[in-house]
């Protein structure tokens, strides 16, 4: 039977392909969009389908915003590979380079719905599993070349493939997104595994397009690419490394996407140089010469103590602290259970037992921040708002390890068994952690657990957490629409390196269901399995929660401007670079040549310290 198309909405001949500079439909965009749409080979299509578009959502960037100028930003490490899959990709610059790669659809900030990217229209297989895309011809790689049906088929080989040292994405790519299929140019479908309700399949089963002509697969991809700038689609492309010191990124000024509704208004800095400054306190000094714009404020004594004095009283300096209501990463200790004794749940539960986040958050960290319940936190129904973190209890932990055998103390009261200490290494990968660190560590002592911290600069930082030699992790992980359980808790990423299996779990009944999760139809079928995922990753006590803040801090300099709304509620910080946020922000050169002055001539202006809690979950 041919494919019949249909269209349901007036809104499908919306302006996408030649970008939306007003809100009024110009007739002859109309014309060219309709021409498309009719140029379309339906012959191999044999479901009828209803293709759906987005453009009734609100713009969600400010008008006001002024284009030009560098933003001078900072990373303590400089990445060990450009790749963005592989050994050592798994990196603090990533999202350099993941950010500048878009998808086929996002989600709109505000409202939640389902907004075009790389394609323009997308409809739903009867199936439930597969999702058919309208791809805009428009739609470019920064080297200038088209992005076509073939780049989403190659992305499929290529995450399959064996040369790319990357067992998540081969597995991924081969048992989750099953096929992808080319109708035209310009037309494809995504099948995955099973069915999805529609708010999830396009998130489940999203795909990137992939260079085709970029890449030649072989053993040495691996080394002849990790320095290689691949094309992007996003706004953005690396221009210049200096190995060590910085990396730029300029704007594309014919970028193919830069009108389009949804961008409109965004991505307004010229150029982005990141320099790398490993020490924090370092970095902070040269924020406060001027020699970066923004400085993201994570401890509380650089908001409570260093961000303080005449350059923020006299206005040069603002600060803002920003709520938001997002899901929130699953920041802890992640305990190696292929490290013994860790591999015994009472030795876990004895060290949750003896470990006082709460302590630290009060004593520490000015109680600034919230205890963090579990690892899933913050998605809704998805969430089981009914665990809570595990409290410091010394007579509980004291108990625990007395009826393991270690029931008896050396001279500096930490617990022996058969002549061997009682002691745990931290690895964690920033300075910012030390005092707090240094905290649990006392108060563990109590317990009789010696806690040794290891610090380690960033790319030693993720080298062993890809390499998982250590005992306990801080870290935390960044989350998406729904949680990820398969990656992070499933036995077939365990006892390997190059996963996101950090805790090793290895638990059939976790695995179990993780797969019904995965398999399920229904969504309050996946919201009821996530939950019980949620119970039995919280049991077996491989994962300490940790703490999060509701909210984002920044110092900036006053030229860094924010829109009149500031953020929108999924904004992770109002400054974001990118992502469905991203970019709101912009550089302001009359008020940077006016504060420039000003502070030279001792002038004072407004002081600001904005406390935006328009998005702060009650």
């Amino acid at each position: 039977m041919n494919k019949i198309l249909k269209i349901i909405s007036a809104s499908l001949f919306a302006v996408l392909l030649i970008g939306c500079g007003s809100e009024q439909q110009d007739p002859t965009e109309t014309v060219l969009e309709a021409q498309v749409l009719a140029a379309y080979p339906i012959s191999e299509l044999t479901e009828e389908l209803i293709w759906e578009t987005n453009l009734d959502d609100p713009i969600f960037a400010d008008p006001q915003a002024i284009k030009g100028g560098t933003l001078r930003m900072y990373n303590s490490a400089f990445p060990l590979t450009l790749r963005s899959v592989g050994p050592d990709s798994n990196n603090q610059m990533r999202t350099l380079v993941q950010g500048n790669q878009l998808g086929l659809i996002d989600m709109h900030p505000v409202t939640d719905k389902v907004i075009p990217v790389l394609a323009t229209h997308w409809a739903y297989g009867n199936d439930g599993k597969t999702i058919y895309y309208k791809l805009n011809p428009q739609a470019r790689w920064s080297d200038g070349k088209a992005i076509r049906a073939d780049d989403y088929l190659f992305t499929l080989d290529f995450m399959r493939s064996p040369d790319i040292l990357a067992p998540w994405y081969n597995n991924h790519y081969t048992t989750e997104i099953l096929e992808v299929k080319k109708y035209d140019d310009l037309t494809i479908s995504v099948t995955g595994s099973t069915a999805k309700p529609k708010a999830d399949l396009h998130y489940y089963y999203s795909i990137s397009p992939t260079p085709r002509h970029f890449h030649i697969l072989n053993e040495d991809w691996v080394k002849n690419y990790n320095w290689k700038i691949e094309p992007n689609s996003g706004p953005y492309k690396i221009t210049n490394i200096r190995k060590g010191k910085y990396l730029d990124l300029e704007l594309k000024k014919d970028w193919w996407a830069k009108d389009l509704k949804y961008f409109k208004y965004r991505f307004n800095v010229d150029r982005i140089r990141v320099k790398v400054i490993r020490d924090e306190e370092i970095a902070f000094r040269h924020f406060m010469k001027g020699e970066l714009d923004l400085f993201p404020i994570k401890a509380p004594k650089f908001w409570h103590e260093r961000a303080t004095g005449p350059l923020i009283d006299n206005g040069y300096i603002h600060k803002i602290q920003f709520y938001n209501n997002i899901a929130r990463s699953p920041f802890g200790f992640y305990l190696n259970q292929d490290s013994k004794p860790l591999d015994e749940p009472g030795m876990r539960e004895a060290l949750a037992s003896a470990i006082n986040f709460d302590g630290m958050l009060e004593n520490v960290l000015r109680g600034d921040y919230e205890r963090l319940p579990s690892f899933n936190t913050g998605h809704g129904k998805y969430s089981n708002t009914e665990l809570t973190a595990p409290k410091f209890d010394l007579d509980k932990a004291n108990a625990l390890l007395d009826a393991a055998g270690w029931d008896t103390r050396d001279s500096n009261g930490i617990r022996t068994k058969n002549g061997e200490a009682l002691n745990f290494g931290i690895t964690y990968g920033t300075a910012i952690h030390t005092d707090g660190l240094v905290y649990l560590k006392e108060e563990a002592k109590k317990a009789g657990i010696e806690l040794r911290l290891d610090m380690l600069d960033a790319a030693s930082f993720f080298k062993k957490l890809n390499e998982k030699t250590y005992q306990l992790a801080m870290l935390s992980f960044g989350v998406g629409y729904r949680p990820a359980y398969w990656q992070h808790f499933h036995s077939e990423n365990a006892h390997k390196p190059q996963t996101n299996n950090m805790t090793n779990m290895d638990k059939p009944e976790i695995d179990e269901l993780i797969m019904q999760y995965r398999a399920a139809t229904a969504a309050q079928d996946r919201e009821r399995l996530s939950r019980d995922i949620s119970t039995l990753i919280h049991q077996q006590g491989a994962f300490i929660p940790g703490y999060y803040a509701p909210y984002t801090r920044s110092a900036y300099w006053r030229w860094l401007r924010l829109p009149s709304f500031v953020g929108t509620a999924q904004n992770s910080s109002p400054f974001d670079l990118f992502g469905n946020t991203g970019g709101l922000f912009w550089l302001d050169p009359k008020i940077k040549e006016e504060t420039l002055a000003g502070k030279k001539a001792k002038q004072v202006f407004e002081k600001q310290i904005l406390l935006d809690t328009q998005h702060k979950v009650q």
